[in-house]
């Protein structure tokens, strides 16, 4: 196995319309992720309180959880480029109305609940017909480098929007933030314009009903793809950081602390998936999705415990980098060994698992924070994840084992996807 410096850049240049895909998401994240560290900050400059901020989380619970479900039964019923590009239009609605308050003399914090909530919902119901299609616009021997790439994307937007927004945000103030996310919804909506129409995959006179039982079915043969949605729930809910950071910069004097605590996570991130190289010599995705869950929390512990801002930094960095590897070996265990008839509900259950856990680590860091410290919050809630990791492991014998190159769904999957080139060519 050779470590490598760089990332395959083959589905880039072999698919005009995965290329596509590719750029509208980063637009679209690199002004989501703006916005996102922006609306946290917006509501601690009206609240003072951390566990309202931390509340903001839990107002994006139940469209979570109902609208990713029906959003993966609908990704595997209708045209994914008409939904995705409403879904889209919608967002830049939400994303105006957030503008409109920060505007007026007073802003009400009200807003950015009930913003946080529709926004989730849209965001939702959108999200699996994006992971549907990430996998069918690239052949299956390339999973693994859409993975990585996907990851960088998201990674290079994480780290480029919350240090413009958390700088903008301070100097200038949220409405600058909001203002600059119409732009980037615009450009979104303008390139997404340009897929192709995809043919739904479920039969017509299925019920939706019908359908999501069909996937979780699947999911109740698969444990495998279950114990991955468990692990980064787990990691997600005891170790998420990030709506804390605003109140661990104000320990500092420095004052751009906090954007160098937003960087901290997609600066880890981009360091690992720039060295991803050597990850295609792995096959044994589970065993690195432990190991990637287990190294984030300790990070995130060194992060909660240390003092020193550059120690605090160096945590931040060591857990995004074990979260970038998490997730590429996550990505790809889905998307080769998932049949792309039933991708769309599976990516339902998926976007409810990685986004659930934040949402909710959000909620129980701000309540623990608020009972104990934000010290203890946080270095406990990464311990308590390596741990929980370890659990989970030895109750899924299955994930320990899977294996790529030997693994049955694999070469099921494999052997539709050659099928479908076929029938195309």
């Amino acid at each position: 196995m050779s470590f490598s410096i760089g990332i395959d850049l083959t589905p880039l240049r072999t698919s005009a319309q995965y290329r596509r895909l590719f750029i509208a998401g980063f637009v679209t994240s690199l002004g989501s992720q703006a916005t996102y560290v922006t609306m946290p900050y917006q509501l601690k400059q009206l609240t003072h309180s951390p566990l309202d901020v931390g509340s903001l989380g839990l107002a994006e619970l139940l469209p979570l959880i109902v609208f990713g479900l029906y959003g993966g039964v609908l990704a595997d019923r209708v045209n994914r480029r008409v939904l995705i590009i409403t879904l889209e239009v919608l967002m830049m609605m939400v994303t105006a109305g957030t503008l409109l308050n920060a505007l007026e003399p007073h802003p009400q914090a009200w807003v950015l609940y009930v913003a946080a909530f529709i926004f989730a919902s849209f965001s939702s119901l959108q999200s699996p017909s994006i992971a549907a299609l990430n996998q069918s616009l690239v052949s299956h021997e390339m999973q693994k480098s859409a993975s990585a790439l996907g990851v960088t994307s998201r990674t290079i937007a994480s780290i480029i929007g919350p240090a413009l927004g958390g700088l903008a945000a301070v100097a200038v103030g949220p409405a600058f933030i909001y203002s600059a996310n119409l732009i980037t919804f615009s450009a979104s909506i303008f390139l997404l314009w340009g897929l192709a129409a995809h043919v739904p995959t479920v039969t017509a006179h299925a019920s939706d009903r019908d359908a999501l039982r069909e996937g979780v079915r699947f999911l109740r043969s698969r444990a495998d793809i279950v114990g991955t949605y468990i692990i980064d729930f787990v990691a997600m809910i005891f170790a998420f950081p990030v709506a804390m950071l605003p109140f661990v910069a104000a320990h500092y004097h420095e004052t751009y602390a906090l954007s160098v605590l937003y960087c901290g996570l997609p600066i880890g991130a981009l360091i690992a998936t720039l060295l991803s190289k050597w990850t295609h010599g792995v096959h044994h995705y589970g065993r690195a999705i432990a190991a990637s869950a287990a190294l984030w929390g300790l990070g995130i512990a060194v992060f909660g415990f240390c003092s020193p801002l550059p120690i605090v930094f160096g945590g931040l960095v060591l857990a995004g980098g074990a979260d970038a590897f998490s997730a590429l070996f996550r990505i790809t265990m889905w998307n080769e060994s998932i049949p792309p008839a039933i991708r769309g509900r599976m990516g339902g259950m998926e976007m409810i698992s990685y986004t659930l856990g934040p949402t909710a680590g959000q909620f129980r860091a701000g309540v623990m924070a608020a009972w104990t410290s934000l010290r203890f919050a946080l270095t406990v809630g990464g311990l308590t994840c390596t741990g929980a990791v370890g659990v989970v492991m030895t109750a899924l014998p299955t994930l320990w084992r899977f294996d790529a190159r030997t693994n049955v769904d694999v070469a099921a999957v494999r052997a539709i996807r050659m099928a479908e080139h076929d029938g195309v060519a």
